[in-house]
């Protein structure tokens, strides 16, 4: 997010978390402009800074600036890094891409795609399974749920990738033992960095149903 006036409105939300990247490539950027700082440092929810292999000292700067709680990275960040921010009082959630899954009749060319996971196990809060794509940032599409049945990790996950008001069944239906919530962005904007806060409201609801 990066609105003032929508930040608002979508902190009221039945939400635990709220995102603000600072990638500058992506149309969803927060720049260091004193309205942003002042909007994002008001914020009661916990905030979750968004990076792209983004030098440790840039981040932790920019994590005081806007007196972030977490640090969602992107990119090809080392467990290494990982522990680093841990170290320095920051929740960390490091993303990785789904694709496949191991397939018994193809020892020798199938990957696992929770095998990347395995050396940042003891360094990262959550996981953030989401859907490959080029480049960095979203795809807009889902990847095979099913997939995450291959997960044995005891790192908690969160699911990404083209998430629409149409998934809320599909969500409640998951019941991995180490899944522990979603991310929700392009599916329920208006344009991007703004969020459709009545149709978010509407989706949470339906979500949180017993």
């Amino acid at each position: 997010m990066r609105e003032p006036e929508n930040l608002r409105d979508v902190e009221m939300l039945d939400i635990d978390c709220i995102g603000f990247i600072f990638y500058d490539k992506s149309p969803r950027y927060v720049p260091e402009n004193q309205e942003y700082i002042e909007a994002i440092r008001r914020c009661k929810k916990n905030k979750a800074g968004v990076f792209v292999n983004e030098a440790l000292e840039k981040m932790l700067y920019k994590s005081k600036l806007f007196q972030l709680n977490a640090l969602q990275l992107h990119g090809n960040e080392t467990p290494e890094m990982c522990c680093l921010l841990r170290q320095n009082g920051y929740s960390v959630i490091k993303t990785f891409s789904i694709t496949s899954v191991v397939d018994p009749q193809q020892p020798v060319t199938s990957v696992d795609p929770f095998q990347q996971t395995e050396s940042y196990r003891n360094c990262c809060d959550y996981f953030l399974f989401d859907t490959q794509c080029t480049g960095y940032g979203g795809s807009g599409k889902r990847f095979d749920w099913s997939l995450i049945d291959a997960y044995q990790g005891d790192t908690p996950f969160l699911l990404s990738g083209g998430l629409t008001p149409d998934c809320a069944t599909d969500i409640k239906r998951l019941n991995h033992p180490r899944f522990a919530g979603i991310d929700l962005n392009s599916g329920f904007e208006l344009y991007p960095a703004i969020k459709d806060v009545a149709l978010l409201n509407d989706f949470i609801e339906k979500v949180r149903q017993d």
